[in-house]
């Protein structure tokens, strides 16, 4: 005869109770962590046994594995994002694991619920696309699921990482802006926060490169930073303030192609053209750059390769190929189109 059909699936706080331990012990078991004795995994596996408790990814969950990968971002808008999964899924596509995005928004603490549900939810490896949740709280999630973060240049011993040689964009970008008679140029930057404990985040290198090259080029005394989300909100907002001010800037660079497009649309708004009352540069040269309405000078940071990087040095991690933590750097590259010109007379 048939066993009558439980009426709820059993948990892992189920399994803990008839354990007689506490859930973190059977999560450890769950991922064959290091540091549990042969008698705890003897007993919490005789009560998964008893209840006939199977993970939600069952056969490979019993061996340590959900073949998950979580990646965390701010939001869905930013297209450069877009470019960025394309590279992990390709590099994903001919193996077990299934990718789980959470957009999480801007904020430190929701980001860090999200990570904390990824971690909860046995995902084996982790890619946090410019985290805004503190350091310190991603190192702690480092040491115990394997990490990489895109974005800041921070190195440490316990994740690895994939950056962009921002400051080398910015300066791109500004020689350029200045090779074509600009002197008065603006910088939309995100505004990061200092309680994350981050110390060089893509928009802190960005800044740092871009103050550097107004400096080379002697114009220090008119560099302006603008602090926004590298969002169309975010760059609509820092468009209206900038140019309906009384000293407009005569070319504007905005940390995201996503913040340019909210620039555009302030300038339209305002009765400005583009480039012929400022010139516009965007970064992360994504697919909305290259379409012929915007044609939007902006720095290639060759996105799909930074994903595919990610999730390669990812499954190193996760497949124990490797265990010293490692740092790759793009190579930014200026895209010139119609956005940009020599700024009007007088």
């Amino acid at each position: 005869m048939e066993p009558a059909s439980r009426s709820k699936r059993v948990t892992i706080t189920d399994v803990a109770q008839h354990a007689g331990v506490s859930t973190a012990a059977v999560s450890k078991v769950l991922r064959n962590a290091y540091g549990v004795s042969p008698a705890m995994q003897e007993r919490v596996r005789a009560a998964m046994a008893e209840l006939d408790y199977r993970p939600h990814a069952a056969a490979r969950g019993m061996r340590g594995r959900t073949y998950t990968i979580g990646v965390l971002l701010d939001n869905m808008r930013n297209t450069f994002f877009a470019d960025i999964i394309d590279g992990i899924q390709e590099q994903l596509r001919d193996g077990d694991y299934t990718l789980m995005i959470g957009a999480a928004g801007f904020g430190a603490e929701a980001q860090g619920r999200t990570v904390r549900s990824m971690v909860d939810r046995q995902m084996d490896g982790l890619i946090l696309i410019a985290p805004g949740t503190s350091r310190t709280e991603v190192l702690a999630t480092a040491e115990t699921t394997p990490t990489v973060i895109i974005g800041h240049h921070d190195a440490s011993a316990v994740h690895d990482s994939v950056v962009d040689a921002d400051d080398l964009g910015a300066g791109l970008v500004v020689d350029h802006l200045v090779s074509l008679g600009h002197s008065r140029i603006a910088l939309l930057a995100a505004p990061g926060t200092k309680a994350s404990r981050w110390k060089r985040t893509p928009e802190i290198v960005l800044t740092g490169g871009y103050r550097e090259a107004m400096e080379r080029h002697g114009l220090a005394d008119r560099a302006d930073v603008i602090p926004t989300d590298y969002s169309d909100e975010g760059g609509y907002r820092a468009g209206l303030q900038l140019l309906g001010g009384p000293h407009p800037p005569t070319a504007i660079m905005a940390g995201a192609d996503v913040a340019a497009l909210g620039v555009y649309r302030a300038a339209h708004e305002l009765g400005l053209d583009i480039p012929g009352d400022v010139s516009l540069v965007g970064y992360n040269n994504t697919a909305v750059a290259a379409l012929a309405p915007v044609r939007l000078t902006s720095v290639d940071q060759a996105g799909h390769t930074m994903g595919s990087t990610a999730a390669r040095m990812l499954l190193e991690r996760v497949e124990g190929h490797r265990t010293r933590a490692m740092q790759t750097s793009m190579t930014p590259r200026l895209v010139v189109r119609r956005s940009t010109a020599a700024p009007k007379a007088g």
